[in-house]
């Protein structure tokens, strides 16, 4: 669907600059993951659709590879780490998907995802670095040009880089001097650290409240990585009490459920680790979070600063 851009008049009043938030937390999986899913599956051939797809995910890509594959009636495999929350894990079993706990983590569950589609004969739809992906997540960046006017700086929350290279390249060609800058939080962050040694690094997965965005990049990237060092801008980290704080203040700010991931661009805005020259677009990229963590995040009122 074509999300809401809504006007946050309380990061308005706070930042001094005009800030508006994409809200792909209201996509139909709960993230923006459907987008890039959705292009990639609908461009297989009969034959290998009829075969089926997997997936290795941190939780949704998984789900939106899930919906996607329901809604066109195939199989699809969805391989996961051991770490990725139960919640999420639920939700991509509820589209009908087979479920795997491959691997302690994401790598080693990738390892498996690649092994499984051999063996099956099964596509792989790549969370990331996919071209058809990319593709598709950048249809965000399109929107936020098409819907604002005058915007010069786009946070998104970064981890493998295919929503953030979608997005850049769609908002760069129609206006090279807009900023682009990537937002994830400090603990295992694969592609701010590839981008600041240069080349593709790994890190250790550690438990965080933005657990859409662990995951490595892959010794085989060939696109996203690429692509993020020629247009991204800028990246910053996050704390997770920056993280905590910012799932709050949306929760009462604006009555939206926040995830971790799709938090940490208001936690960046927050903690002044990111400004605009004078208009501001945040992408909070999805809403898949335990109801009752965010409730006990969220239990102690609102943060300084929040409020309608």
């Amino acid at each position: 669907m074509r999300t809401p851009l809504i006007h946050s008049r309380p990061l308005t009043k706070m930042t001094g600059t005009d800030v508006h938030l994409k809200l792909e937390c209201l996509q139909g999986t709960g993230s923006f993951k459907l987008r890039g899913a959705t292009n990639r599956i609908l461009s297989l051939p009969g034959e290998d659709r009829a075969r089926g797809v997997i997936a290795v995910s941190s939780g949704n890509h998984g789900r939106a590879v899930a919906a996607v594959a329901c809604g066109l009636g195939i199989g699809a495999v969805i391989c996961l780490g051991r770490g990725v929350p139960t919640h999420k894990v639920e939700g991509i079993r509820s589209w009908g998907a087979e479920v795997l706990i491959a691997g302690e983590d994401y790598e080693e569950a990738a390892v498996a995802a690649a092994r499984i589609a051999l063996d099956r004969g099964l596509t792989f739809i790549h969370p990331f670095d996919d071209p058809l992906v990319i593709a598709g997540q950048g249809t965000i960046g399109l929107e936020i040009a098409e819907d604002l006017d005058g915007v010069d700086t786009v946070l998104v929350p970064i981890s493998g880089g295919g929503m953030i290279a979608g997005i850049a390249l769609a908002m760069k060609s129609a206006d090279p001097s807009i900023r682009v800058v990537g937002v994830c939080m400090e603990r295992g962050a694969a592609m701010h650290e590839s981008l600041r040694a240069g080349r593709i690094v790994g890190v250790s997965e550690e438990p965080t409240l933005a657990d859409a965005l662990t995951g490595g990049l892959g010794d085989d990237n060939r696109h996203s990585f690429r692509m993020c060092r020629a247009l991204v801008d800028e990246t910053v980290t996050v704390s997770e009490e920056e993280i905590a704080e910012a799932m709050s203040f949306m929760l009462w700010s604006h009555a939206l459920v926040v995830e971790g991931s799709g938090a940490v661009g208001i936690a960046a805005v927050r903690a002044g680790r990111a400004t605009a020259r004078r208009r501001m677009a945040i992408v909070v990229s999805g809403s898949n979070v335990d109801i009752a963590r965010l409730l006990a995040i969220a239990g102690d009122g609102p943060p300084g600063g929040a409020g309608r």
